[in-house]
């Protein structure tokens, strides 16, 4: 076996006992957390980092999450390096300062072998609470940082395995669930602990020197693979943009957010000139939500064998104008930078749909659709507090097949939390949660459908801060495909006629007996709708995905609902009369889709 043949095997088995090493310590992280966000909805990732602060492995969690910890290690290193010892644990959420938003708490621990420093462990956890103007400290009408909770710059929480206790008392009374956000932290704590302890088994079964040898060819080979990638798109500048709904202050003024991908010399160069200002409400994210949105969607042009780590990360250039949403100048306001994370995302597939038309999907509906809950439930005096990740949304339709069902896809990769876990927590019941028919948009490959739920308000009264998108943008479809139904939701109140509306971002009381409903939005269709097969059309009928409406409407297929089979004279007449109205089908709908609901 030649020494290159033997370091290719060796660095495939540190390949994967770094990415166990990284599962095990989110599943420590999930199974140790107090939150329903974490532990039910899984908003948490952990990594493992070499000393020059450049990722070695991920765990299978929130892609969002591959590259905003890179900046936060970098704080960490910067701050402790010289002075960091065996036993330390850093915690810090400070957006300026390598974080991403307030919520998201990241806590890390230096790896040390022969009192030499060669890794970090870190540990990514969204907090239910940090303080600020509203339970969740994701106010959707905050104008600066400050408003949205407590700023922690990198600090020692354990310092040579001694836990500083003025640094948990500081942070536990600016918080509104202390013991919450301690089991949150504790369960963070073990997973940074875990991964420690295992990388260092590791080494002593390799060695090393073999250790050091593998994790470089692992970060180079990624590289490699991920420039393979890279060359296989037609070189050349593509350009798209797409919109915000608002920023929570201004109700009236959509954000844009532009790209221009430029491809041939090997990079993967985004430039975000024409993204509008930063904003005075909380949609903007700090430079890492781009640089994340931008190695997720490198991510998914890559071979799905290319190892998970910084070396993918190293082709990216970015070009962020300061003072825009993508690079806000501080203390600008980034609760809601999930939001424009997964519009990032929507702008770069739109552009790459000139590159790589039958690759790229339609839009998907989903967006981080969190909701949050708090209140005191009066038959038992518990203060309840809620992060709801109501998600499961339409996923875009692709050429030959249509898009997944409720689903949430993309960047953040939550779960949907399980009513039981929901009904258990908070005086809630929940009436129905079932697909959303006629949601997916109409085309050859329809849009994968999103999802309705309503939930009452038993006892008591609670305040929630809603923080959905799409409400006034739809997914846009391509080559003929339609638009995915847009977000909705809607408040019933007890003993009330008219339902009231609810904005994507806003705060509102409910009351006992209040409904409140969510309509999750659909995906975009792929593909002229009557060129869909009327067999598809009435298996979507059977299924319940379709109304009978819709399915004349939106694809001229006319069902014969007591035979249940397609009426095929009325289907053909019907067809050829959409066709004789429809304007002429563009190959790729680009007017439609960078104009997205306006």
């Amino acid at each position: 076996m030649t020494t290159a043949t033997a370091l290719q095997y060796l660095s495939e088995v540190v390949r994967n006992r770094l990415d166990v090493i990284a599962d095990e310590m989110e599943g420590v992280l999930l199974r140790s957390s107090h939150s329903i966000v974490i532990k039910e909805g899984g908003d948490a990732t952990c990594a493992i980092f070499d000393a020059a602060g450049e990722a070695l492995a991920h765990a299978v969690a929130i892609p969002l999450h591959l590259g905003v910890m890179r900046p936060a290690m970098a704080e960490v290193l910067a701050e402790y390096r010289t002075t960091a010892r065996d036993g330390d644990v850093y915690v810090l959420n400070d957006p300026s300062g390598g974080g991403t938003h307030l919520p998201d708490v990241i806590v890390s621990a230096p790896v040390f072998h022969e009192d030499r420093l060669i890794a970090l462990t870190s540990a990514l956890s969204h907090h239910q609470d940090v303080g600020g103007m509203v339970f969740s400290s994701m106010p959707a009408h905050a104008t600066e940082l400050f408003q949205e909770g407590l700023v922690i710059p990198p600090l020692r929480l354990y310092d040579a395995g001694v836990r500083n206790d003025d640094v948990l008392r500081l942070i536990m009374r600016n918080v509104r669930l202390p013991q919450s956000f301690r089991g949150d932290l504790d369960g963070q704590v073990a997973a940074v602990l875990t991964g420690r302890k295992r990388l260092l088994e590791l080494i002593d079964d390799v060695g090393f020197d073999v250790f050091g040898a593998a994790t470089a060819e692992l970060l180079d080979r990624s590289e490699r693979m991920t420039r393979a990638a890279i060359a296989e798109i037609p070189p050349g500048t593509y350009r798209f943009h797409d919109y915000l709904d608002h920023d929570g202050i201004e109700l009236g003024r959509k954000i844009r957010i532009e790209a221009a991908i430029t491809v041939g010399d090997g990079d993967f160069t985004v430039d975000f000139t024409g993204t509008d200002a930063q904003s005075r409400g909380p949609v903007n994210g700090p430079p890492s939500t781009a640089f994340s949105a931008v190695a997720y969607v490198l991510r998914a042009l890559s071979d799905a064998a290319t190892p998970i780590n910084g070396g993918s990360e190293r082709p990216i250039r970015l070009v962020l104008p300061p003072g825009t949403v993508v690079n806000p100048t501080p203390p600008a306001p980034v609760s809601l930078r999930a939001h424009l994370g997964r519009r990032v995302v929507d702008v770069l597939l739109g552009a790459l749909v000139e590159a790589l038309p039958d690759r790229v999907p339609a839009c998907s509906a989903s967006i981080n659709g969190a909701f949050s809950y708090a209140g005191v439930d009066p038959a038992t005096g518990h203060t309840y507090a809620i992060t709801d990740t109501n998600v499961a949304a339409g996923m875009g339709a692709l050429r030959d097949q249509d898009g997944t069902d409720a689903l949430e896809m993309h960047t953040t990769n939550l779960l949907s939390i399980p009513t039981e876990a929901l009904e258990l927590a908070a005086p809630v019941l929940v009436h129905r949660h079932a697909l959303r028919p006629d949601s997916g948009g109409p085309g050859r490959w329809r849009g994968g459908l999103g999802t309705e739920r309503t939930l009452e308000l038993r006892r008591g009264a609670a305040v929630s801060c809603f923080r959905h998108e799409r409400h006034e943008t739809a997914p846009w479809g391509l080559y003929g495909g339609g638009v995915g139904a847009r977000w909705e939701a809607v408040v019933a109140r007890a003993g009330g006629e008219e339902e009231e509306v609810v904005p994507g971002k806003t705060i509102f009381e409910l009351h006992a007996g209040d409904e409140l409903t969510v309509r999750t939005g659909g995906g975009g269709g792929f593909g002229d709708p009557l060129e869909r097969a009327p067999e598809a059309v009435l298996a979507d009928w059977l299924d319940g995905k379709v109304t009978l409406a819709h399915a004349e409407e939106a694809y001229g297929v006319a069902i014969d609902a007591d035979a249940r089979e397609v009426d095929e004279a009325r289907t053909q007449a019907l067809r050829v009369r959409l066709a004789a109205a429809a304007p002429a089908r563009a190959t790729v709908d680009r007017g439609a889709a960078a104009e997205p609901g306006r």
